[in-house]
């Protein structure tokens, strides 16, 4: 889809100017100032994407900036805390093992599973952007109900990574998601659970499963690796 500011490098140049001249004036929101549009436009484009990768970048921090103010850490804290979450998932899923107690063992595995969902998600896009070149840069709370902990992109540098690593990095968090009931439910058999756990974990890691083929895949992390792979079919040579 071509914007309606033009398809010149001249034409895309003055509409980011113009778009971050409306930011810094306190108008952030960058759909209906037309950014979104400019910024698929300019993936299309690698030589769009050398001459305006850091304006872009800059008026995206801007606009995140206005909008998540304070409720914010950074992307290295946020990733450190998430990991020491998903290492208490594993002394958990380790602990049901050892464990006695039927009930007590089944609450530990499933809380690992459950556990894992949420802490490995975001650190795994970090992981998996890091190496294809993408930098991060905080921590906020997001996405759909309920809220949970997204990872910001610094996106001069998610631009200038190629659309298929940048769809990688998007499907890597939902992958990990999803499998994390399934690595919590391969400590079943050492553990004394009950039958109920391992229903418990299969019932949350199908329930996940489903919850991406109805709902990401028109909002959120599938959404993203369709776009992006969408972007490399179409990219200019």
């Amino acid at each position: 889809m071509e914007p309606r500011e033009g398809r010149s490098a001249e034409d895309v140049g003055a509409a980011l100017e113009r778009i971050e001249a409306e930011v810094d004036a306190g108008s952030t929101d960058l759909r209906a100032l037309g950014f979104w549009r400019l910024v698929e436009r300019v993936k299309r484009d690698p030589g769009l994407v050398a001459l305006h990768a850091d304006r872009i970048g800059r008026i995206d921090r801007a606009a995140f900036l206005a909008w998540v103010g304070r409720r914010r850490i950074s992307a290295g804290v946020g990733t450190g805390v998430l990991a020491l979450g998903a290492l208490g998932g594993l002394a958990a899923a380790v602990a049901a093992t050892a464990v006695r107690s039927p009930t007590w063992s089944g609450l530990l595995l499933v809380g690992a599973g459950a556990s894992w969902s949420v802490t490995l998600h975001a650190p795994t896009h970090h992981l998996v952007g890091r190496l294809v070149g993408i930098r991060f840069t905080d921590y906020f709370l997001g996405g759909p109900p309920p809220p949970r902990p997204g990872i910001k992109t610094d996106y001069a540098t998610y631009l200038r990574a190629d659309p298929v690593a940048r769809a990688w990095m998007h499907a890597s968090g939902a992958i990990a998601t999803k499998l994390a009931p399934f690595a919590a439910l391969s400590f079943y058999p050492a553990s004394a659970a009950p039958a109920w756990a391992a229903v418990a974990l299969v019932v949350l890691g199908v329930a996940q499963i489903v919850t991406d083929a109805v709902f990401s895949v028109r909002s959120s992390d599938w959404k993203k690796v369709r776009r992006e792979l969408r972007v490399a079919r179409e990219r200019r040579p």
